[in-house]
C-alpha cells in the first residue's frame, strides 16, 4: 500500500513539474513573440528623411523663426495598426523606442496588452485618460513594464547611475504635429500612489509640493540633477516603472521639458 502511494505521489509530482515547465516555456514563448511586434513596428515606423534635389532651392525661412523639426515617425502606419496610438518615444543610447498608446476606455488594458491586442507580456508603453494627449498637462505620466530582457521601460533602471543619467539626458517625445524634447533631472525610487491624483497641479503650492517630493529623495539608488533648473511653471514628464522587489514602490525617471 505504502509502495502504490508513493509511487502515485510521484506521479503527481511528475505531472506538476511537467506543467510548471510547460507554463515557463509558454511565458518566455509568448513574451518573446510579443516583443517582436515592437521590433516589426520600430522598423515599419521609422520615415527616411527626403534629401533635396541639388536643383532644388529649399524655400527661405523668414530670419525670425527657426526650421520645423523632421517627424521621423509614420504615424499613419501605426494608427493603421492602431488608432489609438498617440505618440512616440525615444531615448538616443537606450532600448527606449517605442510607440505610446491611450486607451478610450480602460485604463489597464494596455498594462497587459501589446498594441495590436495581444494579450500578455510586454503590455505597452502607455498613459491614462485622466492625461491629455497634447502633453501640456503639468505631468505627464508614462507607464511600462520592467521587463528582465532590457525591453520596455527596464532600462529606466540604468537612471539611478548618475553617469548615465548624464550621457543619456533627453528624452524626444514625438507626436504627428510635434516634436517635445524634455530634459532628465532626476530618478528616484518613489511610493506606488498615484501620482496625478496625489497632487492638486492646479494649484502652485501643490505643484511645488510635488517637485520637492522628488528634489528631496536622498536614498541609495536615488539620482538627482542639481544642475538643470526646473520651478512648478514648467511642464513635466514622468516616466513610471516597477521594482522587482519591491511591490509597492515605483522607479520614476522626472524630465522637464525644454521647448513649448
Amino acid at each position: 500500500m505504502k509502495r502504490k502511494m508513493l509511487t502515485i505521489g510521484c506521479l503527481i509530482c511528475a505531472v506538476l513539474f511537467g506543467c510548471c515547465c510547460g507554463y515557463i516555456f509558454w511565458y518566455f514563448y509568448s513574451e518573446r513573440e510579443n516583443s517582436k511586434i515592437y521590433e516589426e513596428l520600430q522598423e515599419e515606423a521609422e520615415v527616411s528623411p527626403t534629401p533635396v534635389s541639388s536643383e532644388e532651392t529649399p524655400p527661405e525661412q523668414p530670419a525670425d523663426t527657426e526650421p520645423e523639426e523632421e517627424i521621423p515617425i509614420d504615424f499613419a502606419a501605426l494608427q493603421a495598426v492602431n488608432p489609438e496610438i498617440y505618440a512616440w518615444i525615444r531615448i538616443e543610447g537606450t532600448n527606449i523606442d517605442y510607440p505610446i498608446v491611450q486607451s478610450s476606455t480602460d485604463d489597464t488594458y494596455y498594462l497587459n496588452h501589446t498594441v495590436e491586442g495581444t494579450e500578455g507580456y510586454p503590455g505597452s508603453i502607455y498613459t491614462e485618460r485622466v492625461n491629455s494627449k497634447d502633453f501640456l498637462d503639468f505631468n505627464t505620466i508614462v507607464y511600462g513594464h520592467n521587463m528582465r530582457d532590457g525591453s520596455m521601460f527596464q532600462n529606466l533602471h540604468n537612471y539611478e547611475d548618475s553617469e548615465y543619467m548624464a550621457e543619456h539626458p533627453e528624452v524626444i517625445i514625438y507626436t504627428p504635429d510635434k516634436v517635445y524634447h524634455y530634459q532628465i533631472f532626476a530618478a528616484v525610487i518613489y511610493s506606488d500612489t498615484h501620482l496625478y491624483y496625489a497632487f492638486d497641479y492646479t494649484k502652485e503650492s501643490s505643484r511645488q509640493q510635488f517637485l520637492d517630493s522628488i528634489l528631496s529623495a536622498r536614498g541609495m539608488s536615488d539620482t538627482i540633477r542639481e544642475d538643470v533648473p526646473v520651478s512648478a511653471d514648467d511642464r513635466f514628464l514622468t516616466l513610471s516603472t516597477c521594482i522587482g522587489s519591491q511591490e509597492d514602490k515605483r522607479l520614476i525617471v522626472e524630465a522637464v521639458l525644454q521647448n513649448e
